[in-house]
């Protein structure tokens, strides 16, 4: 018999995007050049020569947007404000068209019912910062709160829920260590004081908001993957020992009030890669990132299994069943959602934050409309449907799990990847900007009314 899983009473059913993705409108009125303008207009780093220039045109459709989200029932609406759009320089004048646009959003969100929950930082720094050195330099955490200041004074009103920064290890690693993502640089000595220095803007931020929206609710969005060893071999056990470091505690031990991981700075230091031995640490760093939380925000969408000695310095993802499409998403990654309940209990019964939300989770599929402009996208949902079990299995094991919101509400330009990857609850036809609710859309449309399924 099938079990009925029903969540607790104010749990938040959400989606989620994020500027770049969806905005589009890159040069109106009075917006900065990002580095994400930059490195989508550089040849050869984005697949087919991609840019979010256009991308879903959010910034003139958002009206339209809003009534999708209303279709679907969402409660809440997780979405990044570009702090280009704001400080076109990244400091300094503030550009008040920037600020009113976000400005009207939330006030329709609200007259729609659904709660804004606003991520500062999701990767679009401005181009010119970039320029002075990016979060490689102390000054960029400062302008990060010259903008804080901006955006929650116009929105604290109203807005009560604020993410700081999303995923702050693929900025420093994927943008600064792989070269990836914006900037592209493949420097772990640059990676390491760009971790600290988004983490001391994390710091410094948060009581800012606090100050300009009162009786709100602050926290981080960490991206954890659930890593496992290929074999018990000590190489494979030191592989996820490894990039649970980099990838997880490097962020999550100093937000908690325990430093740096000495483990890992002793990775680093191995590789010749540390400047002057963290010199960058200033006094007071470290009281200021571990600032107290509201909140812990969690992005989940693959298990790792590891296996030493691969190349770049790094280990393999090898994975332990035949590959189909039903257990390994046209991303790449592998679909593991005992993962998700992994992942979940250890961050809250290793750091016990006050509460927990999964602030994205979902799967990329490219299931096209069919005849009847039906978008049959099965696999997604049942991708959905077996991760928002394990959010409940969490629950059970006594995680304070407080909302969910599925990646993404629409297909979205998909940084590196370009529109090549479809994440979305929505079909977006690039070329007219059609919307399409996805059937995984209806189904999490029912969810959300029943609370469970």
């Amino acid at each position: 018999m099938a079990t009925k899983i029903i969540f607790p009473e104010n749990f938040i059913w959400g989606a989620a995007t994020s500027s770049y993705q969806i905005e589009g409108g890159w040069d109106k009125h009075g917006k900065g050049e990002s580095i994400w303008d930059r490195f989508s207009h550089t040849p050869g780093k984005i697949h087919n020569g991609d840019t979010g220039d256009v991308a879903n045109d959010h910034y003139r459709l958002w009206k339209k947007d809003i009534r999708i989200m209303k279709q679907i029932g969402l409660q809440a609406y997780r979405f990044s404000t570009s702090w280009p759009r704001i400080l076109p320089k990244g400091r300094g004048k503030v550009n008040q068209k920037g600020l009113d646009f976000y400005s009207k959003l939330v006030d329709g969100l609200l007259e729609a019912n659904i709660i804004p929950f606003v991520t500062l930082y999701h990767w679009d720094l401005p181009q010119m910062l970039q320029d002075e050195g990016g979060w490689e330099v102390r000054s960029t955490a400062e302008a990060f709160v010259e903008y804080t200041e901006a955006i929650s004074k116009s929105l604290g009103d109203r807005v009560k829920n604020w993410i700081t920064h999303n995923e702050p290890a693929v900025v420093a690693w994927a943008g600064n260590d792989s070269g990836e993502h914006a900037p592209g640089f493949k420097d772990l000595a640059k990676g390491v004081p760009v971790s600290h220095h988004l983490l001391l803007s994390h710091g410094w931020a948060v009581p800012i908001i606090r100050q300009h929206s009162p009786n709100s609710e602050v926290g981080i969005t960490l991206n954890v993957g659930w890593r496992v060893p290929a074999s018990n071999s000590s190489a494979d056990l030191n592989a996820v020992r490894e990039g649970d470091g980099k990838w997880t505690r490097w962020f999550t031990d100093p937000l908690y009030g325990r430093g740096y991981p000495a483990d890992v700075v002793a990775d680093f230091e191995r590789q010749d890669t540390m400047p002057n031995s963290m010199s960058f640490i200033q006094n007071g760093d470290m009281k200021a990132i571990s600032v107290p939380l509201d909140f812990l925000g969690v992005n989940y969408y693959n298990r790792e299994v590891l296996r030493s000695g691969a190349s770049d310095n790094g280990p393999q993802v090898v994975f332990s069943k035949p590959k189909t499409p039903e257990n390994w998403t046209e991303m790449g990654w592998e679909n593991y959602p005992e993962g998700l309940t992994g992942v979940l209990s250890r961050l809250y019964f290793d750091y016990k934050p006050l509460k927990m939300y999964v602030t994205e989770n979902g799967a990329s599929y490219s299931t096209p409309p069919d005849e009847n402009n039906r978008v049959k996208d099965d696999l997604r949902i049942d991708y959905y449907r077996t991760h928002i079990a394990a959010v409940h299995r969490a629950i059970q094991a006594g995680v304070p799990m407080a909302g969910y919101f599925a990646w993404s509400l629409m297909d979205n330009f998909e940084w590196a990847k370009g529109y090549a990857q479809r994440f979305g609850l929505v079909w977006v036809d690039f070329e007219t900007q059609k919307r399409i609710l996805k059937d995984s859309a209806k189904w999490y449309r029912n969810v959300i009314r029943k609370n469970g399924f």
